[in-house]
Formats: structure tokens, C-alpha cells, sequence
């Protein structure tokens, strides 16, 4: 499964933690796994092949949610490999040396537990909700296929077809997921970031098993890998398994490096053509548009500031976007909202709509660019602010109800920024945001910055799309 972010940058957590994706830190003491705990009720392992294990114990229900993240996303790809990582994410599905084919599924479910993945940008992730009883045999499942993917041709075919069927349906017959493959693909324009992850046709095409098999054998390392497990579990009892099964995988070899090369800054510098216009056909009869500026990458404050901004101007029903262009007496727009896309390395901070039947597009972008100078000014007050505030800490709240909360919150801020119980600072400096400091980024956006504009509708021609420069601010 493909998944692409389309809200704010994090995943808020209760009191403690605030989430997205995560690094790593904490050297064990030489042959030997320790644990460190701290505010929240998570134990941290490091083995000595540098896998990373957080155990969150939560005794209430017999379940548990089984999560294990590794550091490779579409980023890591280059052109002719496109897709590659989540080709992976299918095939890792299919069979490994001790559990063939079929059985890793069949296992799950026949014990009542569910399983799933998704591919980003910037990583892959794995997760299970399964019976507590069964987390023992879940180790060595997920162990099995660290270790002796089969990669089988047959079924790596075969899977090539559903990834062709999945890109058709999330994109060629999306219009919401077509449009937002072209804005990322246009605002990133000449970095790792503007390639699709779920891959190029052409790419998708020519992929071949070897290539695949060496993204596997490159970046399916337990020092490239996190696990969570948070539910009814023993972190004392669990260790000894988890180490007999993973502590036994070798390191990587030269990794690294590779990613120190792959994650050099310059490489994400956004090199879009700002003040352009683009088409493009889509199956949608009413017209939609994507307006996107150049963001902020994860774990600045600006990055929470931008996050704050968004949800200011169009979290709901009453925001200042929605009463302005959608719930007024002569609306333009049928939907509209904000989002800061906060990825490892970039950013980007767009708004999307969708136009009332029989508006142009010309009318509807011709009165947003003017409005955008009084977005700051009309839309922005202290009472605002704190209502923002307040939807963070609920959102935050019912992150951690569950196992699955808790697991990928841990992980993943353990991920970004080395630190399971990160959320208490990202709490700290949500709350510290002013009100100056969202009209100022506001200002900057807005104001001072330039964008780039695309459309999609079904009465465009069906030929690439032109694109029209628009007159500097």
C-alpha cells in the first residue's frame, strides 16, 4: 500500500508525544542490549547489530500492534528504478524461506491479527494488530523475511500487474491523487522528492527482480530498522526472543555512506519554476487546483509554525477559507483547505479546492491571488490561535488510545528525530507559537513568496500540459 500525506506535517501525541517519521540514537554497552525508559512507559533496546527496539507495554486488552520501520522511501531511487521500494513493500508479502508463500498472511489472520505497509517519500513501514499470544511467532515471521525474501518470480510478476492496478486507481482515475502526484512532482521538480513513489510507468515497466532484490539486500538491514511493539507484552520475556530471532542478521555493509550521499542537502533544493501555470486533463467535470509554495522541512520551528498556520486558516467548517469561499451566500469554491507536507529533507505548503459548478478556472485564481495579501490580516487572531492549540492536544489524545497510536508514535519520532518521547518538546513549542510569529510565516507565504499553480478537469485536452509563467510579484 502507497500512502501519501495530504495533512499537516505531524501526528500529534497526548501530553508526551507529537508525531511523523523518525532517527536514532543511544549506543549499547559493547555485547550487550539496554534499555533506557523515560515519561512515557517505553523500554529501548539497541542490539549489537544496531537494530533499535522500543517495547511499550499496555496490559489492558490481550492485543498488541507490531510496527517496523525501515529507512528507505521513494527518495532513494533513481531514474530507471522508480518504484522500486514500494515494488518491495508488495513482494515482502509473498514469501520468505521458513514461511513461503501465502503463509506469512494466512499465519496473521488465521490468529485474528490483521497486517499492512506503506511507502513514503522517506520511509516503509510495516505494521500488525494481532492477539498478545501471538507476538512471539510474529518475531520470527517478521525475522524470516528480513532475512530470506524470496522474491519469486512468478509472484513478482504477477505483482507488477496489481502495482500497474493500484497506480490506475490512485492516480490515473484519482483526480484528488492524480493532481497531488503533479504538484509534488512540479514543486520538486529535479530532486529525489519530485520522483513518484509508487514509480514511473516506463520504470514500472522495465523493473526487473535484481534490481528489486538489491534494493532489498541494500537497505533491509536491523541497523537501517526500527521495531514497536505496544500492547499486552513483557518487555523482559520479549527481549530474549526478539534478540535470538534478529540479533543473529548482519549489519549492512557501505550504507552509511550511500545514505550520507543520498541525503546531502543540495540535493533537495527546490529548483521548481515558480509563477507557473499548469494543465492537465483529469476525469473530474468540475474543475480542482493545487496551489503550492516552497515548505519547510520536518523539525524546525518554522515547520510547527507552518503546521499552525495551516490549521488556523482551514481546519473545519468555520476557518477563515472555508467561510470566505464555501460557506458564503456567493461561494467560488465547493471545498478548499491548507496543509504543510513537512518531508526529512523539504517541504512544501500548498492549498487545494475545488470549484463551484460553472466558476472558471481563471476567475477562481485570478480572486484567490488577490485576496492572499489579506489572508494574514482577516484570518489570524489570538482566539484562533488557541482554538488551534486546543485541536492539537485532542488530536494528540486520541493518537494515543490505542496500541497502533502508541507504536507509530514512537517509532517514528524515534525515526526524525533520534527520540521516542520526543513529543514532550513538540508539545513545548506548539504551545509556545504566537500569534506574530503565524502572521509573520503568514506574511512570507503569502505576501512575500512565489507558487506555482495546477489544474485539472476533464474538459482540458488530453496532451501534456502546457505550461503559462505568470508575472512575477
Amino acid at each position: 500500500m502507497l500512502q501519501k500525506k495530504l495533512g499537516t506535517s505531524l501526528v500529534l501525541l497526548a501530553l508526551i508525544s507529537i508525531v511523523n517519521t523518525g532517527c536514532s540514537h543511544l549506543t549499547p554497552t559493547p555485547k550487550k542490549a539496554e534499555a533506557t525508559q523515560s515519561k512515557l512507559n517505553v523500554k529501548k533496546y539497541v542490539l549489537d547489530n544496531g537494530m533499535i527496539v522500543l517495547i511499550a507495554p499496555n496490559p489492558k486488552l490481550p492485543i498488541a500492534s507490531y510496527y517496523t520501520l525501515y529507512d528507505v522511501g521513494g527518495r532513494y531511487e533513481v531514474k530507471g528504478t522508480t518504484g522500486a521500494t514500494h515494488f518491495l513493500e508488495h513482494m515482502m508479502f509473498k514469501g520468505a524461506k521458513k514461511y513461503g508463500p501465502g503463509q506469512f498472511d494466512n499465519l496473521i489472520e488465521s490468529n485474528g491479527g490483521t497486517t499492512n505497509a506503506y511507502t513514503t517519500n522517506d520511509s516503509t513501514v510495516y505494521y500488525q494488530n494481532i492477539p498478545s499470544s501471538f507476538v512471539e511467532k510474529m518475531v520470527d515471521l517478521e525475522a524470516d523475511r528480513l532475512q530470506h525474501l524470496l522474491l519469486e518470480p512468478i509472484s513478482f510478476e504477477s505483482e507488477r500487474k496489481v502495482i500497474f492496478e493500484e497506480r490506475k486507481m490512485r492516480y490515473e482515475n484519482s483526480p484528488d491523487g492524480f493532481i497531488y502526484l503533479m504538484m509534488m512532482k512540479k514543486i520538486f521538480e529535479g530532486t529525489p522528492y519530485g520522483q513518484s513513489v509508487i514509480g514511473d510507468v516506463d520504470d514500472l515497466n522495465a523493473l526487473n527482480r535484481d534490481q528489486v532484490m538489491d534494493f532489498f539486500k541494500t537497505y533491509y538491514a536491523p541497523d537501517n530498522a526500527i521495531l514497536a511493539i505496544s500492547g499486552d507484552v513483557d518487555p523482559e520475556k520479549l527481549l530474549p526472543v526478539i534478540k535470538e530471532k534478529y540479533g543473529v542478521i548482519p549489519r549492512s555493509i557501505g550504507l552509511t555512506a550511500l545514505k550520507a550521499q543520498r541525503d546531502n542537502p543540495a540535493n533537495y533544493e527546490i529548483k521548481a519554476k515558480l509563477n507557473t501555470e499548469y494543465s492537465y486533463y483529469a476525469t473530474n467535470p468540475i474543475p480542482k487546483f493545487m496551489m503550492a509554495f516552497k515548505g519547510e522541512k520536518l523539525g524546525t520551528r518554522r515547520a510547527f509554525i507552518l503546521d499552525v498556520l495551516a490549521n488556523m486558516l482551514s481546519n473545519g467548517g468555520s476557518s477563515y477559507l472555508a467561510q470566505k469561499y464555501v460557506r458564503n451566500q456567493s461561494p467560488i469554491l465547493s471545498d478548499v483547505s491548507l496543509a504543510s507536507y513537512n518531508l526529512n529533507l523539504a517541504g512544501v505548503f500548498y492549498m487545494s479546492g475545488e470549484l463551484m459548478e460553472n466558476m472558471t478556472i481563471d476567475h477562481a485564481k485570478n480572486q484567490l491571488k488577490k485576496d492572499m495579501k489579506n489572508f494574514c490580516k482577516e484570518g489570524l487572531d489570538a482566539r484562533t490561535l488557541q482554538k488551534t492549540k486546543n485541536q492539537i492536544m485532542s488530536q494528540a489524545y486520541q493518537q494515543m488510545k490505542t496500541n497502533a497510536g502508541m507504536a507509530s508514535t514512537i517509532l517514528t519520532n524515534e525515526k526524525v528525530f533520534g527520540d521516542y518521547s520526543y513529543g514532550t518538546k513538540e508539545m513545548e513549542i506548539y504551545n509556545s507559537v504566537t500569534e506574530s510569529e503565524v502572521k509573520k510565516e503568514c506574511n512570507d507565504i503569502f505576501v512575500n513568496s512565489d507558487s506555482i499553480f495546477i489544474s485539472t478537469w476533464d474538459k482540458y485536452p488530453k496532451n501534456p500540459s502546457a505550461s503559462i509563467s505568470w508575472e512575477t510579484k
